[in-house]
């Protein structure tokens, strides 16, 4: 299921959320060369998370083959600002695409409850959770992990409680037929929780070798869950549509 529009209405201008994708998009095309191998390797190397390296756990000197000739090797120091520059790496064009597309459709209502400052915030708490959660489940791993969508993790989390039944549009592919359907967004972002979870329950004895950050997602999107409390505007969520429940309601704002 790709989500591509949601029917729930923003108030703010949502410059924050657009703000993050436009960087992310520059970052691509003139950090990462447009996934042009070298470009593409030595930014993944460079400036994405890479467990060992920051938890000390792996060997300097040890790595891996990132293209032909490339060689991400584990640096004797760690390199911290990894933890902000890897939210912005992405490995390919249907990696950064999708991440987006999950970031507008979601992020929008986000920012909009919360605002301008207070979202920036949210989105980089979520990603240092979500980069948490990754690395201790392989704090070992010589892999560098990169891409927004631990970050965006927390987004999906936080809507997921906010707005359990504002319909959103999907493409729902079937081999080569695709469609479109409306669902309560509790249905379609339950779906994409559990499939973190399968996958990454699937991926336990492997997850030192890299691939998708299952852990990652979970961890950003607990995140997301956890901290929407003290982020939500309670004077911003009685206009919303879909009130959450009277615990967040009623929680005083600041």
């Amino acid at each position: 299921m790709f989500p591509y529009k949601d029917d729930n209405p923003t108030e703010l201008a949502p410059i924050v959320t657009v703000g993050i994708v436009a960087a992310n998009v520059l970052v691509w095309l003139f950090v990462q060369g447009m996934g042009a191998t070298e470009p593409l390797a030595r930014s993944v190397c460079h400036l994405g998370l890479v467990p060992g390296e920051l938890l000390q756990t792996a060997k300097p000197g040890s790595g891996l083959e990132l293209a032909p000739g490339f060689f991400c090797l584990v640096d004797v120091q760690p390199h911290y600002s990894t933890l902000i520059t890897s939210m912005f790496m992405h490995g390919g064009w249907f990696h950064l695409i999708g991440n987006m597309v999950f970031l507008w459709v979601f992020g929008n209502n986000i920012e909009d409850v919360m605002g301008h400052g207070r979202f920036i915030v949210f989105y980089l708490l979520c990603g240092l959770a979500a980069a948490a959660a990754q690395m201790l489940l392989s704090p070992h791993s010589v892999v560098p992990m990169v891409g927004a969508s631990g970050a965006i993790s927390g987004v999906l989390g936080a809507y997921l409680l906010l707005y359990p039944r504002v319909r959103v549009h999907t493409l729902l592919f079937f081999g080569f037929y695709v469609t479109t359907v409306a669902l309560p967004a509790y249905v379609m972002l339950g779906y994409w929780a559990l499939l973190q979870l399968l996958g990454g329950l699937v991926s336990l004895s492997v997850v030192e070798r890299g691939g998708v950050a299952f852990f990652a997602h979970i961890g950003g999107f607990a995140a997301g869950l956890l901290l929407i409390r003290f982020f939500a505007s309670d004077e911003a969520l009685r206009r919303r549509p879909e009130p959450p429940s009277s615990y967040y309601r009623h929680r005083p704002y600041g």
